[in-house]
């Protein structure tokens, strides 16, 4: 079994039941969750004139590949409404592979750790709140989220739906 990080965030519709959809279908390919964070509201980042984001952290444990993973983010996103138009833009569901298994993977369509990862309050508030003393790229991530500005970013009440 393989250990994966995995991000969530959207800013379109229900966002909370889109992560339940998601890590349904997640369960269903197989794909078990071993500890989610809560929600967290984010400002938007890259594209700024758009809603707020709600994003979210899981750990999961895996019998698949990186690729065959991503691959099944990939379609789980799109079957959830994800329409690729503007890089960084207003979406209903992103799913990102963020780490497996501390390995290192360069390849045209998947690159671990996540390589953004490091300067992404979004990601790594709610990563740090799962698993603060995991090594992504040989750093903790408590200490990497020590290094970003965690402006505007709000712990969200449970929400029902998740049970």
């Amino acid at each position: 079994m393989a250990d994966a990080l995995i991000g969530l965030g959207g800013n379109l519709g229900d966002v909370p039941a889109t992560f339940v959809a998601a890590l349904d279908r997640l369960a269903a390919a197989g794909v078990r969750v071993v500890t989610r964070s809560s929600n967290w509201r984010t400002p938007p980042w890259g594209l700024t004139r758009q809603p707020p984001f709600v994003n979210a952290c899981v750990r999961v444990a895996t019998t698949l590949e990186p690729q065959a993973l991503l691959a099944l983010l990939l379609a789980t996103e799109s079957d959830l409404g994800r329409v690729r138009t503007i890089r960084w833009g207003p979406r209903a569901i992103d799913l990102d592979l963020l780490d497996v298994d501390g390995r290192v993977v360069a390849e045209p369509n998947l690159t671990l750790p996540h390589p953004r990862l490091a300067e992404r309050a979004f990601v790594l508030v709610p990563l740090a709140e799962i698993v603060p003393d995991r090594l992504i790229g040989g750093r903790r991530v408590a200490d990497l989220l020590a290094a970003v500005d965690t402006t505007g970013i709000e712990r969200l009440p449970p929400d029902p739906a998740e049970g």
